[in-house]
Order: structure tokens, then sequence, then C-alpha cells
């Protein structure tokens, strides 16, 4: 009769026994079911919410970016970018829509600073979309969390229609349904307000005719 293990022993193979399993269960089974369900049944979301125009992927739907015009010199790292009016032009962002430096400025409400950003902010849209700087929306002027929010404000496009307008020659009435049509509703009907994806919206209006 062979002897029995010392319970030492036991107990480690015991939680080795364990780990084996819940690895294979864990680390295997669940995250190959939930992948084969994810592309089964949210594929796009599953792959990131990839964007593609002509066959080509240039965003996500779920991450804002920049709409500039190119730089005069590419190499120079201190010239500033400037915004291209044929573009809706998205909220501001802390991290120049970099999703490797998602974040905010982390500026208090009482920061000085915040408040001289919002003044030449606000000063910078209205002398570019051509409107009075008092109608200027909050959104158009502060960043949001992260810093990758591709949505504005309803008001903030409507805004930018008549520059758009004139730089692409398209009417109006063209370019607010396109803002309609890429108006999405509040979080689960009830959580913050309306806002218009601009990835999208760009897309729809690189593609118009």
């Amino acid at each position: 009769m062979s002897k029995p293990l010392p319970a030492v022993v036991r107990t480690h193979l015991t939680a080795l026994r364990m780990l084996l399993v819940m690895t294979v269960i864990l680390g295997i089974a669940y995250p190959l079911l939930v992948t084969g369900v994810s592309q089964v049944a949210f594929a796009d979301k599953a792959d990131g919410s990839i964007v593609k125009s002509d066959g080509k992927e240039i965003g996500s739907s779920l991450l804002g970016q920049n709409y500039n015009l190119p730089k005069k010199n590419p190499d120079d790292p201190d010239e500033e970018a400037q915004p291209d009016p044929k573009w809706f032009q998205p909220r501001p962002a802390a991290s120049a829509y970099d999703p490797k430096a998602s974040g905010a400025s982390n500026l208090g409400p009482n920061s000085e600073d915040l408040l001289k950003n919002v003044e030449d902010r606000r000063a910078a849209v209205a002398a570019f979309d051509g409107v009075d700087p008092a109608t200027v929306p909050v959104d158009a002027v502060t960043a949001s969390g992260s810093s990758l929010d591709p949505h504005i404000s309803v008001a903030y496009a409507k805004e930018q229609v008549d520059r758009v307008a004139k730089e692409r020659n398209v009417s109006t009435e063209t370019l607010n349904k396109l803002i309609d049509k890429y108006t999405e509703g509040r979080s689960l009907g009830f959580l913050g307000q309306d806002g218009v994806n601009i990835v999208l919206l760009n897309k729809a209006l690189s593609e118009s005719k």
C-alpha cells in the first residue's frame, strides 16, 4: 500500500489543478467565446468602429480627430496647425487628439490659465466662423475629459454651416440635413445632450456631391 502524499504536497497539487482548469476556462475558453459572440453580433464595434471612405480607413467613429490645413513646414515642431475651413471643426483637445495622450488639461475652474484659454478660443472661433463671440457654444471653447470625444453640440455644428457652405459652394440646406442625419440622441435617453458625430459628418461631407 503506497504511502499517502504529505498534506502540503496534496494542497499544492490541488492548487495546481485549479490553476490549470481556471487558465483553460478564463484564459482560453471565455476569451474565445466573447470574441466569437462580439464578431457575430457586433462585428463593427468589436473591431473599433472603423470608418472607411473609398475603401480606406480614415478613423474611428469613437475617436475625434483634427481637420487642419497642411503645415507650411512639416518639419517645424513649433509651427501651430491651423484649422481647415472646409471641414466642420471638433471641440478643443488638450491632447491634440492624440490617442496615446488622452486626458484633460487638469486646470481647475478657478484657474486663470483656463479662463484665458477659453477667452482666446472664443475669439478665435468667432473670427473663424464669422459670428458674434457671445453666441459661441460652450463646447467650442472647452475640451472633453478625454480630449478624444468625436461629438460636438448641435449648436456648434449649426454655427459652422455658413463657413463650410461658403468654402465648399454647397447650400446650407444640404449641410443642415447632414447635421440632422448624424445627430445622436442622449445616452440611455437621458444622459448628456444630443451630439453630432463629427467624424461621420465630415466623412459624409467628403462624399457628398
